[in-house]
C-alpha cells in the first residue's frame, strides 16, 4: 500500500482498552463438594486463586495462587469459565477472570496460608451460592456445567437486582 501511514506501535497500544486479570481453581473433594476459602480482607468467600502477576499466563497464575494459599501443587487442567466484569467506581478497569479445573483434593493435604485466609471449607453448590459474592455466583454454576460438559463457558457479568453492574 503506497502512501499509507501506520500508527506507531506505542500510540496504537496506548489507545487499546486494558483490563485486570485474575484466576481461580475449581477444586472438589471426593464427594463432589467445592472448595472455597475465606479471605480476611473480604466479607465473602472465594475460589482459591487471585490476581495475575504482570506477564503471567492465567494457568500459571492459578497454580501459583493455589500453592501460595493451600500449600499444594495441583495440576491446572481445562479452562472452565471466563468471566468479564465491567469497571466500577473502585476499580477503573474491567476484570477478566479465568477459572480452571484443578481436580480433586484430599482435605488432609491442605496447609492454609493464614496471612490472607481465615479458613477453607468444602461445601455443596447450594451452600456455595450463599457464601460467595453475588457477582461471583454465576461462575460457580457455570463451572459446574463446564466440568460436566467438557466445554468452557463465557459468563459476562450479570446485573444486580438494583440495576447496577457487580
Amino acid at each position: 500500500m503506497v502512501g499509507r501511514e501506520w500508527v506507531p506501535p506505542e500510540i496504537w497500544y496506548a489507545s487499546l482498552s486494558t483490563a485486570y486479570a485474575s484466576t481461580g481453581g475449581w477444586i472438589t473433594n471426593a464427594s463432589g463438594q467445592i472448595l472455597l476459602v475465606k479471605p480476611n480482607y473480604r466479607p465473602f468467600w472465594l475460589f482459591p486463586g487471585g490476581a495475575l502477576d504482570a506477564g503471567e499466563f492465567p494457568h500459571e497464575g492459578c497454580a501459583r495462587e493455589i500453592h501460595e494459599e493451600l500449600g499444594v501443587d495441583l495440576e491446572v487442567g481445562s479452562l472452565l469459565v471466563v468471566d468479564w466484569v465491567p469497571a466500577r467506581d473502585d476499580r477503573p478497569r474491567p476484570l477478566m477472570y479465568f477459572m480452571f479445573d484443578c481436580g480433586v483434593l484430599d482435605e488432609d493435604r491442605i496447609s492454609l496460608q493464614h496471612d490472607e485466609l481465615d479458613e477453607y471449607r468444602f461445601v455443596s453448590v447450594e451452600d456455595g451460592l450463599t457464601m460467595v459474592d453475588q457477582a461471583a455466583a454465576p461462575r460457580l454454576t457455570a463451572a459446574l456445567r463446564a466440568r460436566r460438559s467438557g466445554h468452557a463457558e463465557y459468563v459476562p457479568a450479570s446485573v444486580l437486582d438494583d440495576g447496577t453492574p457487580p
